[in-house]
């Protein structure tokens, strides 16, 4: 495992963290949508990176 795969593993789990804690606030859902569609392309990345499909 890379550095940045770490890195992008991690900051997508806090993004999905984030998700979480908005959605319970019953927050706007513009940015409970915008921090999901991070958290999963910070994730996938992170995921293809390890798997060496990208990078």
């Amino acid at each position: 495992m890379t550095g940045l795969s770490t890195i992008l593993i991690v900051v997508g789990l806090f993004l999905a963290g984030g998700v979480y804690s908005f959605s319970k606030q019953k927050m706007p859902k513009g940015p409970i949508v915008l921090l999901a569609g991070a958290s999963v392309m910070c994730l996938v990345a992170g995921v293809m990176r390890i798997q060496g499909i990208w990078g």
